[in-house]
């Protein structure tokens, strides 16, 4: 039997998972680089340093966030403790003050009598012991060669080119109509139409809308195939009626003519609850994203489920490499954690932690441990990861990912999904977390 779990990356995925193994009662040897070889975002040595905002999203209960994080605490989540004790006032999210969070999770985690925390950067991936590698979106070059050997060359990403997703039920559908292009596909798209003075409004604030300020490393991430829609528009006026609005090869049955331009919005998952804005990765700021999409007349109402970016990351197309325990296909030692197999987010990337960590357990101690229900909010983020797409992207959670109700009012539905997901993890956890474990 292994004794010993490796885990790579010392993040909040890398911490979690750690923590997981851990107090189930085996150990783990835990590499992180810093500060031996630091990275171009991290500022400390600290475990768990939040590089990017200091918020962890909503703590209401109610909302898809809140609904993770319940799950998450009642499988002993260090960093939902760590926030807890290092908690600021900021309104209805759960703000945390950076230094008291993530010395707390140092603390903790070099503390653990079954975890030995190694300062070394790890180039190579171990031949003969179960590994988690929970490395985030600044893996190391040296360690991103090895991955791709592992992986395969074409599944191994380095930036994120996000669209919008919208939730279906805030789409105009008289403002649309379904088609594919020349007819060829059935309608699997979304149409949204725009007039010739609607384009160019749309266009004209766009150009005027406030924009995300370049990082320095990621100052050469932009790609000629995949460009954000603002940079396209300074081409010129036309530039995006022949780029991802071009509307050749539809045909708008209300007019029967061929809109001026359209907006495509293509189906995100297997329900038909989100719809992704084709072709719309973009480096607006979020209030602006809201404010110049919402002029599109189909989604003048739209909830943002997913806002658009483009930046530096490195995530492996997990719906081809890994299966539903984070296991990696090729090779069952291996497991992948966090914003590397395309989660979003600080929860949504130590979720992942935990769930690495229960599964990597699991296999060491040779134990089966069910999955958790896809009515879960940790459940609806594995399927989404795991599930074979041919768009895959980088996905947070949201009620999207979750199977609809059917209730036709909006409160009562999103009140049954979320008793719902509540009723199903207390019934998997009671079956598939030890009663005798530490968490």
């Amino acid at each position: 039997m292994i004794k010993k779990i490796t885990v790579i990356g010392g993040g909040l995925a890398g911490c979690e998972a750690a923590w997981t193994v851990a107090n189930l009662g085996v150990d783990v040897d835990l590499y992180e680089m810093r500060p031996q070889k630091n990275t171009p975002a991290h500022k400390t040595s600290y475990l768990g340093e939040l590089v990017c905002s200091n918020s962890l999203k909503s703590k209401d209960p109610e909302t898809p966030a809140g609904l993770l994080k319940s799950e998450m605490q009642d499988l002993g989540s260090l960093i939902l403790e760590a926030a807890t004790y290092a908690h600021i006032p900021a309104g209805q999210a759960l703000g945390v003050d950076r230094h008291l969070f993530s010395s707390y999770i140092t603390e903790k985690i070099e503390n653990h009598p079954r975890i030995q925390v190694i300062r070394e950067e790890i180039t190579s991936l171990p031949k003969e012991s179960v590994c988690i590698i929970a490395t985030g979106p600044l893996t190391s070059d040296a360690l991103t060669q090895e991955i791709q050997q592992y992986t395969g060359y074409n599944r191994l990403y380095f930036f994120d080119a996000i669209s919008p997703i919208v939730n279906a039920e805030s789409i105009d559908m008289e403002k649309c109509f379904r088609a594919s292009r020349y007819d060829k596909g059935g309608d699997d798209y979304l149409n949204c139409p725009l007039t010739e003075e609607e384009y160019h409004h749309f266009v004209s604030e766009l150009l005027k809308a406030e924009k995300v300020e370049i990082k320095a490393f990621e100052q050469n991430y932009y790609f000629e195939s995949c460009l954000p829609i603002e940079v396209l528009a300074e081409r010129g006026p036309m530039t995006l009626a022949f780029g991802p609005m071009k509307p050749v090869g539809l045909m708008d049955p209300k007019t029967g003519k061929r809109p001026f331009a359209v907006v495509q919005l293509r189906m995100e998952n297997q329900y038909g609850t989100l719809y992704n804005l084709v072709g719309f990765q973009t480096k607006l700021k979020y209030p602006e994203q809201k404010r110049i999409f919402s002029l599109i007349p189909a989604l003048h109402n739209a909830h943002f489920e997913r806002l658009g970016s483009i930046h530096r990351n490195t995530y492996i197309n997990s719906p081809d490499l890994l299966t539903r325990k984070l296991q990696l296909k090729k090779n069952p030692f291996f497991f992948f954690a966090g914003q590397i197999t395309g989660v979003e987010g600080y929860v949504e990337s130590a979720s992942m932690g935990i769930v690495a960590g229960l599964y990597a357990h699991a296999f060491v101690a040779d134990k089966k441990r069910g999955e958790p229900p896809h009515t879960t909010a940790l459940g609806a983020l594995l399927q989404y990861i795991t599930t074979p797409n041919p768009h895959f992207q980088p996905m947070n959670i949201n009620f999207g990912l979750l199977p609809p109700g059917e209730h036709r009012d909006k409160k009562i539905r999103k009140q049954k999904i979320i008793e719902k997901a509540r009723s199903d993890f207390k019934e998997w956890f009671n079956i598939v977390i030890p009663a005798k474990a530490g968490i």
